[in-house]
């Protein structure tokens, strides 16, 4: 699924990261500051490194001994960030409904598919700020899905929600990935949800990978 070798210094540490990997479900672990996000974001094009290749199912979308950056909206990718990042002034249906616009054709997920797999019919004519943190997380799900992306990008999808929240999220992200079969590259610290939603583990420490391994060994090593 994914190739990626950058070097890069997005703050006060150097971040030199290379691996490959075929995993339909990848996920990024490491503590706080590793440079986990950061990658994340070097992958949707929202940051650019310094130098280095990045390929995603076969395209490269960086690479920067041809001076080669697909921008972010042509690399048809969902990314839903730790805060939600949804619209204040749109109530939740059309929150989700912004996902389609600019597109030439119905999604492959239509709003009523998205509403029952996240399961948000009773949010659809509410405003953001009523929402708890768990249910504005499903509606930014629901959002980048139904932008068509060819792979999903979370960061942190669970942080700060309290222990039902985290659940019930987790157990739909979980129906996502069985359901939709929709690839995608996880950010998290937590491994629970490492081994909940993930094939193959790269951990990273300090701006470098230090192993990577597939979900069985690292909830192995956890125990």
């Amino acid at each position: 699924m994914i190739e990626l070798d950058v070097r890069w210094k997005p703050r006060d540490f150097d971040l030199a990261v290379s691996f490959a990997s075929p995993a339909k479900h990848l996920a990024l672990f490491g503590p706080s500051g590793c440079g986990k996000t950061s990658l994340l974001l070097a992958v949707a094009g929202l940051r650019r490194p310094d130098a280095g290749r990045i390929r995603l199912g076969g395209e490269l979308l960086f690479d920067s001994a041809v001076g080669l950056n697909v921008a972010a909206a042509r690399r048809g990718l969902g990314v839903v960030f730790q805060d939600g990042r949804l619209f204040p002034h749109l109530r939740v249906r059309d929150n989700l409904l912004y996902g389609q616009y600019g597109k030439a054709a119905s999604p492959a997920l239509g709003l009523a598919d998205v509403v029952e797999l996240l399961g948000l019919t009773d949010l659809l004519a509410r405003w953001p700020t009523t929402l708890s943190g768990g249910e504005a997380r499903r509606v930014a799900i629901g959002r980048a899905l139904l932008s068509r992306p060819r792979a999903l990008l979370l960061d942190e999808p669970l942080v700060g929600l309290h222990r039902e929240a985290r659940s019930q999220v987790l157990a739909y992200l979980r129906r996502l990935r069985d359901e939709i079969a929709l690839p995608t590259l996880l950010v998290s610290h937590q491994p629970d949800e490492v081994e909940a939603l993930a094939e193959e583990v790269v951990l990273l420490d300090d701006g470098r990978v230090r192993r990577q391994l597939g979900v069985a060994e690292f909830a192995a090593r956890r125990n």
